[in-house]
C-alpha cells in the first residue's frame, strides 16, 4: 500500500470552510487539495484526480455525505480511498455510524488549521498501517 499522502479531494458546500481547510491542508500540511463544492462534482471528477483520501463533508444540499460515499464506492477506481467526515455534528452515535459505514474516522468542525492536519495525519498513519485485504 503507499504510505504517502499528497491529494486530497475536499467535499464541502461552504466557500469559508472550502477556503480555510483548503489553505490548513496545502500550507500546513503540503497536500495538493482538489476542493468540490458538492457531491455532484465530487463522483464527477474523483476518477480524472485519484485522491489518496477524500475529506468530506457530512451534511450538504442535494446528495448528503453518505450518498456520496456510496456513490463514490460505486466507481471501481476510487472504492478504496478512504473517506474522512468532516462534520459539525458532535453527537457520538452519530460519528459512530458513520465509522461503522466504512468511513476511516470523522473530523468535527470547527477545528483548528494545525490540529485537522494533524487529524488527517494520523488517520493516514492508521489506514496506511493496516494490511490490505
Amino acid at each position: 500500500m503507499e504510505s504517502s499522502l499528497k491529494k486530497i479531494m475536499l467535499v464541502e458546500d461552504d466557500p469559508d470552510i472550502q477556503l480555510i481547510t483548503r489553505l490548513s491542508l496545502e500550507v500546513g500540511g503540503g497536500y495538493e487539495v482538489r476542493v468540490c463544492g458538492n457531491s455532484a462534482e465530487a463522483v464527477q471528477s474523483a476518477r480524472a484526480y485519484a485522491p489518496d483520501l477524500i475529506l468530506l463533508d457530512f451534511m450538504m444540499p442535494g446528495m448528503d455525505g453518505i450518498a456520496t460515499m456510496d456513490a463514490l464506492r460505486e466507481l471501481p477506481e476510487i472504492a478504496a480511498i478512504p473517506v474522512v467526515f468532516f462534520t459539525a455534528n458532535t453527537q457520538r452515535q452519530v460519528q459512530q455510524d458513520l465509522v461503522l459505514r466504512g468511513a476511516l474516522g470523522v473530523i468535527v468542525k470547527p477545528v483548528e488549521p494545525r490540529a485537522l492536519v494533524e487529524q488527517i495525519r494520523m488517520l493516514w498513519q492508521r489506514f496506511a498501517s493496516t494490511p490490505s485485504p
